[in-house]
């Protein structure tokens, strides 16, 4: 990937983001949630945000992305039924927030929890999405933007 938002490698050539979340956490596990998801999209795909800029007095940064991410809200179940239709999808990458993470102090006890759980039986803070724009379009298109 270029880093720019076309990439040919999709299905209709540009890549779409969505974070959706459940507006009912408090705003300090809403902004861990959305940090968390974005983290989990960013490793997943390394080229998002991948740009260097130099300002006129020479500051390198490195752009925080390069295309719009939309935090959008939901409740529980809606979560749950958009993971259900987003995992019908083949070339979606897909990061989960399951609440039970919350309890957990070091990412070994999540890991090691994780194998005995089932998602779709578990109440979900948030799910990030990364694809196709036709694709996450279509999955969050009648969600409403988090306010």
């Amino acid at each position: 990937m270029t880093g720019s938002a076309l990439d040919p490698l999709r299905g209709d050539g540009y890549l779409r983001l969505a974070v959706i979340v459940n507006p009912g956490l408090p705003p300090g596990f809403l902004a861990n949630t959305v940090a968390t998801i974005s983290v989990g999209i960013g490793a997943r795909q390394p080229g998002l945000g991948r740009i260097d800029l130099v300002d006129r007095n020479g500051l390198h940064i490195s752009i925080s992305a390069d295309r719009p991410v939309p935090i959008l809200q939901a409740g529980p179940e809606q979560i749950r039924t958009l993971l259900t239709r987003a995992t019908s999808q083949t070339d979606l990458d897909i990061v989960v927030f399951p609440e039970f993470a919350r309890r957990m102090n070091h990412f070994s006890e999540y890991e090691a929890a994780f194998p005995g759980r089932d998602l779709m039986q578990e109440t979900l803070d948030g799910i990030g999405l990364c694809g196709p724009s036709k694709v996450v379009k279509s999955l969050t298109g009648s969600l409403k933007l988090l306010r």
